[in-house]
């Protein structure tokens, strides 16, 4: 075999072995999970979307108030009640500012009976502040971990997209000892992009301002002027003696009231 017959069998099979690789590393290179923008939104890493938790709770942000809790071998005369909302801090009770649960994301409330009288101890489960976001693309999860104290997560909240549900619920909760409360949450609003609800950012807010001043601006101006045709067309902006009409008129009507007031004081 030639030296030319070797070069080109050489050739051909890596360009044969090159195209394989480099077509399987761009889908091994994808970007998956959710990127934490806050305490309440999340933002797909492949760039897909996101997904806000303030649509999923009801009109005051609660997605579950004082729901029964079963935990294994609990006394007949006690019962477990939770109340989480997914973005909205809140107090429990409202008169108690001083309890466990103030500025908490989840609160259980454990009642008990005793001496013919039930008494009412409010335990924390978790802050917004510090929560962690893990995606899982394969199932369509979003799992939010609430901590409380210590570093160990106390809930775990597991949004399911569901978009044949109209309104997010929760389907099942589970409490065991040592282990985190478990809450899993059918959601429409779990899918990225289903809810455009909630805050809005600065960049939002500064160009709405903007875009208003604008119109404020041509709109009195163009009332304001009186318009001519000229070889540069119609004038629509206003006049300089407009707006120093306007200043004028701001900055020297409280001193003239106050000349005013020190004249009738010397008079009496």
């Amino acid at each position: 075999m030639s030296s030319h017959t070797v070069l080109l069998f050489t050739l051909l099979v890596c360009f044969s072995v090159f195209p394989s690789s480099l077509s399987s590393h761009p889908s091994s290179a994808k970007k998956t999970g959710c990127f934490k923008v806050n305490n309440c939104k999340c933002i797909m890493k492949d760039g897909s979307g996101g997904i806000n938790l303030k649509a999923m709770g009801d009109a005051d942000g609660f997605l579950g108030r004082l729901r029964p809790v079963k935990v294994d071998n609990m006394p007949d005369n006690t019962e477990m009640l939770l109340t989480f909302s997914p973005c909205q801090a809140f107090t429990q009770p409202d008169e108690l500012t001083g309890s466990d649960c103030t500025g908490v994301a989840a609160c259980l409330n454990v009642r008990y009976q005793r001496l013919n009288r039930y008494i009412n101890r409010y335990i924390s489960f978790g802050r917004h502040e510090g929560n962690e976001f893990r995606y899982n693309d394969t199932l369509k999860i979003l799992s939010v971990s609430y901590f409380a104290h210590n570093k160990q997560p106390v809930t775990v909240v597991h949004y399911h997209c569901n978009p044949n549900e109209s309104a997010s619920f929760i389907r099942d909760q589970s409490l065991r000892a040592e282990e985190p409360l478990h809450i899993w949450v059918e959601s429409p609003c779990a899918c990225t992009n289903a809810c455009a609800m909630g805050d809005l950012g600065l960049g939002t807010i500064f160009l709405i301002i903007l875009s208003v001043s604008a119109a404020a601006y041509f709109i009195l101006g163009s009332c304001a002027l009186r318009p001519f045709r000229s070889s540069g067309g119609v004038q629509i902006s206003p006049e300089h003696s407009v707006w120093c009409m306007i200043c004028y008129l701001c900055t020297e009507r409280r001193p003239a009231r106050r000349h005013y007031k020190d004249v009738t004081h010397c008079e009496g």
